[in-house]
C-alpha cells in the first residue's frame, strides 16, 4: 500500500512492551532487553522523522513501574541518564524537539537536571515532537489537571460551572499537541495500562505480538497500513464521513 501523507497519523503513541521477555528468550538479564529496546527507539524516531510524523509519544516508565525489583529500577534510571547524555545532541542536530512528561520531581536530581537541559536545548526545533512519558500515569495526569482547575476556583478566577472538557484538556499533558491518532502496543498485551487515558478517547488501537526490541520498520509499516484503512468517524456515520471526504 502506498500511503500518502494525508493517510498517516499526525501523532503516534507507543507502549514499548517486551524488553524483559526478549532478554529472557536469549537467556540474558532483563537490562540487556532494555538496552536493545533503546536501539529500537532510535530506529522508530528516525522513521517518524523521515515520514514527517508530527509527534511521537513513548511510554518509557510508568508510575506503576516502581513496583519492579529495585535493581531493575536502578538500571533503568542509569539507562535513562545515559540515553539523555548520548542522544540529546543527536536529536537537536536532527531538529527533534524533546519533551518529558510525568511526575519528574521523584527522580534523582541529576536526572531532573538532564531532563531540563535536554528540553531547553531542543525547545526551538521544528521537526518531530518526541515526548517521553516517565513516571507517568493517566490517572495522575487527570488528577493533576483537576488540581489546577481547583486552584483557579480557590483563587476566584474560575467558577465550577465554567469547567468544560476543553478547559480540562488544556491542563492535561500534551495539550500543546493533537491527541494521538494511532496507539501501538508491542509485546502481545492488549490493554492501555494507564497510558494517556484522556488523550486516547478516539485513538485507533494497534496491538502486535512483536517484542519491542524486534519492532522494525516492516512491523511499523504494517501498523501504519492498518491505520490507513480505518474510517475515523468521531461519532458520525460512515456516510457522513464519506460525504465530507
Amino acid at each position: 500500500m502506498v500511503m500518502t501523507q494525508s493517510r498517516l497519523p499526525r501523532h503516534i503513541a507507543i507502549i514499548m512492551d517486551g524488553n524483559g521477555r526478549w532478554a529472557k528468550k536469549r537467556l540474558l538479564p532483563r537490562h540487556f532487553g532494555h538496552k536493545a529496546g533503546l536501539e529500537t527507539v532510535r530506529r522508530v524516531v528516525k522513521f517518524c522523522a523521515e515520514k514527517q510524523i508530527e509527534a511521537l509519544t513513548l511510554f518509557a516508565f510508568s508510575s506503576e513501574n516502581w513496583r519492579r525489583p529495585e535493581q531493575e529500577v536502578s538500571l533503568l534510571m542509569q539507562l535513562f541518564i545515559s540515553a539523555l547524555n548520548r542522544e540529546v545532541n543527536k536529536l537537536h542536530k536532527n531538529n527533534v524537539k524533546l519533551h518529558i512528561i510525568g511526575a519528574l520531581h521523584v527522580f534523582p536530581e541529576k536526572l531532573q537536571q538532564l531532563i531540563a537541559n535536554a528540553e531547553i536545548i531542543t525547545q526551538n526545533n521544528t521537526g518531530l515532537n518526541l515526548v517521553i512519558a516517565a513516571n507517568y500515569g493517566g490517572h495522575w495526569d487527570i488528577v493533576e489537571a483537576t488540581k489546577k482547575l481547583a486552584q483557579q476556583i480557590e483563587q476566584g478566577t474560575l467558577r465550577s460551572e465554567e469547567i468544560t472538557e476543553e478547559l480540562l484538556s488544556q491542563q492535561i499533558c500534551l495539550a500543546h499537541l493533537p491527541n494521538p491518532d494511532l496507539f501501538i502496543r508491542t509485546g502481545g498485551e492488549k490493554r492501555v495500562s494507564n497510558f494517556l487515558l484522556w488523550q486516547l478517547a478516539y485513538t485507533e488501537m494497534y496491538f502486535t505480538d512483536t517484542l519491542w526490541p524486534d519492532f522494525d520498520q516492516a512491523t511499523f509499516t504494517q501498523a501504519l497500513e492498518s491505520f490507513a484503512t480505518r474510517q475515523r468517524r468521531f461519532g458520525r456515520t460512515g456516510e457522513q464521513v464519506e460525504k465530507d471526504a
